[in-house]
């Protein structure tokens, strides 16, 4: 039986995940405190680490309750405990120095700040798909199975995770363009949209920023020969997708999805 297996979050965007057992759908269809802070430039452009390598050296941890985020340059002791509203100007200057360049952190507690603005929901994946994946690079994290799907995991930041099927199985979530696939998750209706399109991000080590070499030669070959028979390959201008982008209908606002809920797929329609 298909299963809600993890929920991971990603407070600031680009920065590192926070693991729930539960998370409360916003009217915007996004799960709270997901991407709810961006970090930003001065000409408006988000700082990630498509275009910043030393995002991946940056450590956080969050504490919801307090409104705390700490900080910690990978390899070093050092911490930095702030207070996400009250020391906001604070938290800006430790990251304008690290990076090098002025940043504002700029907030949005309705929408966040999603990648796909046309499916903002969470992004789904299965356990098994990661750890497929993890296997088509060898040596992608020191030694063992587990390790390994730990760091496919935090390459590819997604939000749901199910387990109790077989990999690719979430490639059902999403149909022909103009049509989405509804899926129920415990008693949340979500709707998938399309197969996530990737970027630079998987192919660096998530704590080091160092690069696999061909890691999107390697990916996009073996996504092709590994399609299964249930995906619409129409959706594939390129193989370098993977997990699903999704929308939450403004009906479930409120509502709560939670680690070891049902997953099960109902319907297909047009889009509105």
């Amino acid at each position: 039986m298909p299963y809600l297996s993890r929920i991971i979050v990603y407070p600031i965007k680009s920065l590192d995940g926070v693991v729930l057992t539960k998370a409360t759908v916003l009217k915007s269809g996004a799960l709270q405190h997901d991407r709810q802070w961006g970090i930003f430039d001065q000409q408006g452009r988000f700082v990630n680490g498509k275009r910043n390598p030393k995002v991946h050296l940056l450590r956080t941890s969050f504490d919801f309750d307090a409104g705390t985020v700490c900080l910690q340059v990978q390899g070093l002791e050092k911490t930095q405990l702030f207070h996400l509203d009250r020391e906001l100007a604070s938290l800006e200057d430790w990251l304008s120095g690290y990076f090098g360049l002025q940043v504002e952190l700029r907030q949005n507690s309705l929408t966040g700040f999603p990648d796909d603005t046309e499916a903002s929901g969470p992004t789904v994946i299965s356990t098994e798909t990661l750890e497929a994946v993890a296997s088509w690079f060898p040596g992608v994290e020191g030694v063992g199975k587990a390790a390994a799907i730990d760091e496919m995991r935090r390459r590819l930041r997604t939000n749901i995770e199910i387990a109790g099927v077989p990999p690719f199985w979430e490639d059902q979530l999403f149909a022909e363009t103009g049509e989405v696939v509804q899926f129920q998750v415990g008693s949340v209706l979500v709707e998938g949209i399309n197969p996530c399109q990737r970027c630079v991000v998987p192919a660096r080590h998530s704590l080091t920023g160092n690069i696999y070499p061909n890691f999107q030669k390697i990916f996009i070959q073996k996504r092709k020969e590994t399609l299964p028979a249930w995906a619409h390959s129409s959706r594939f201008n390129h193989f370098f997708r993977l997990s699903v982008n999704t929308r939450i209908p403004e009906s479930e606002a409120g509502k709560m999805l939670q680690v070891g809920d049902e997953v099960k797929i109902r319907t297909m329609s047009y889009e509105r």
